[in-house]
This record gives structure tokens, C-alpha cells and sequence, in this order.
């Protein structure tokens, strides 16, 4: 088994600084395998911003997958937003855009859906895509296939569909062909676990998606702060939900969700179920 931390839109620069140590605590307590992070580590993509993410992140355990969000490129700043859109995110964070982590049971391939023309949208090419296909190419099929964007594949009930990352059905079919088995994204705020069969409706297909709300961010648009451990095996998926508890000044386990794979279709599963082992 292994298990990912999964954090997203922590907006350094609108941070509630009480959760900082509590969540990192937390994460070292959880030891995870890999420390996803989906995107929009800062607010305004300003210098400062970037520096405390970068603290912030270098205090949590490896190896991580970081994703730059759409706040992680200059808003206001026209010459670097258009000629220099993620200089910063590379300069204090990483120049890997497309970061991997691979071994005998995972493989996380994180992909940027960060553009500089739009204000908040995202995208992902057809560059980036058979980038994907040519990673993936010769790993055994039990390994369990995982791509982390900022901008999500799918969404939950009140979602705008605007904010559903641009060419995303191209990217799906060709995911179907690789057997990506698992989408991470934040971008919206909201926790979410689902599959994508209704909306995209590929025959005998259907891949796990989520979402994970602002781990450390006081723009919680109506959640607490929230963050996910997803813990994998080959055939099955948990998703725990972790969420502040300003009473007592730390994260909660909030619930768990679970997921099964048959063929290349993975569909949640009642508690009953699971525990009765079907």
C-alpha cells in the first residue's frame, strides 16, 4: 500500500498562520509516501509569498509533487504575467513543471494547467498529454497510474463549468487508453471524491477524481480548512478527509470514502460492503 498527503491552494500571502505547524505535524505524523501539493501556493505570486511557501514546504517530509495554480502567476504585473508567467513558481519552488514520482506500486505524474491569457482557467495540451504516454509507457499494469493537476478533470455539485481545466475530454481519451486511475486537483475550495462516468462516458472507463479543499487558506468559500490521505492498493482506494477543528485547534479525520476498481472502472463502495469484504 501506499498513501499520499494531499494538499492544495494554500495561498501563502491570505494564510490563517495557526494551522501552519498542526498540519505539518500532522503530515509527519501520517508519513506519507509522497506530499502532493495541487497548486496555487500563493496568493499574488509575489517574491515573499513564494519564499514562506518554500519554508513552509521544505519542513514537510519527501518526496513531493508540486503543481503551480493559476494565483501562482503575477495578476496585476503585465510583463511578467505574459513574459514571464511562472519565473518566480521556478525560481523559489521548482523548475520541474512536469514532476513524476515513480515506484513498484505508484506511479504521480503531476502536470501544469497554469496559463498566463487567461485570468483563471486552465488547460492542458496535447504535448503535455503524450508526455504522459510516453512515462507511462512499459510500466506493469498493476501499478497504479495518478496525474495531479491544479485545475480539475471533473466536479462536484456547484461547481461552475467554467472552471473544468480546457481540453479536458481530449485528455481523457487518452487517458482511458493509459489507465490512469486516479485525477488530483484543488483550484475550486471544495472537497470532492468521485468517478468520471457521467461526464465523460468512455465505454468500460472511468477514472477516481479528487479534490481537495484550501488546506491553509482564509478563503474557505464555505468549507473548513481541509486537506486528504489517500491511502492506494491495486484494486482499491481510500480517501480520508482531514478538517479543522477550531475548537480544539487541529485537524480532524472528517470521513473516509472508499473505492474499487473492476476493470478499469472504480465506483465507491458502501461501508457495508467493505466491511463485509465484497
Amino acid at each position: 500500500m501506499r498513501s499520499l498527503v494531499h494538499l492544495s491552494d494554500l495561498h501563502f500571502g491570505r494564510v490563517d498562520a495557526m494551522l501552519l505547524d498542526p498540519l505539518r505535524e500532522l503530515v509527519h505524523k501520517l508519513a506519507p509516501d509522497v506530499v502532493v501539493v495541487s497548486g496555487d501556493l500563493t496568493q499574488r505570486a509575489k517574491s515573499e509569498q513564494f519564499e514562506e511557501a518554500k519554508a513552509w514546504l521544505d519542513t514537510l517530509p519527501g518526496p513531493q509533487i508540486i503543481v503551480p495554480g493559476n494565483h501562482d502567476i503575477s495578476l496585476y504585473n503585465v510583463f511578467r504575467r505574459f513574459l514571464l508567467p511562472l519565473d518566480r513558481y521556478k525560481r523559489y519552488i521548482t523548475d520541474d513543471l512536469d514532476p513524476v514520482y515513480i515506484d513498484d506500486e505508484i506511479a504521480v505524474l503531476g502536470v501544469n494547467t497554469a496559463r498566463s491569457l487567461t485570468f483563471k482557467d486552465g488547460r492542458v495540451n496535447k504535448e503535455q498529454v503524450e508526455k504522459i504516454r510516453a512515462t507511462l509507457s512499459g510500466l506493469p499494469k498493476e501499478v497504479t497510474r495518478v496525474v495531479v493537476t491544479h485545475h480539475p478533470f471533473d466536479l462536484p455539485k456547484g461547481a461552475e463549468e467554467d472552471d473544468l481545466v480546457d481540453r479536458a475530454h481530449m485528455a481523457m481519451h487518452v487517458f482511458a487508453e493509459l489507465g490512469i486511475d486516479l485525477l488530483m486537483a484543488g483550484h475550486l475550495h471544495m472537497s470532492h471524491a468521485g468517478n468520471t462516468q457521467a461526464r465523460y462516458k468512455i465505454s468500460e472507463y472511468a477514472a477516481l477524481v479528487v479534490q481537495a479543499g484550501t488546506a491553509t487558506s482564509t478563503r474557505g468559500r464555505g468549507e473548513v480548512n481541509s486537506f486528504n490521505v489517500i491511502r492506494i492498493e491495486p484494486q482499491r482506494i481510500e480517501v480520508d478527509r482531514y478538517g479543522w477543528d477550531s475548537v480544539h485547534n487541529q485537524f480532524q479525520l472528517l470521513n473516509t470514502e472508499k473505492f474499487m476498481r473492476s476493470g478499469n472502472v472504480w465506483t465507491e463502495v458502501p461501508d457495508g460492503m467493505m466491511a463485509a469484504g465484497i
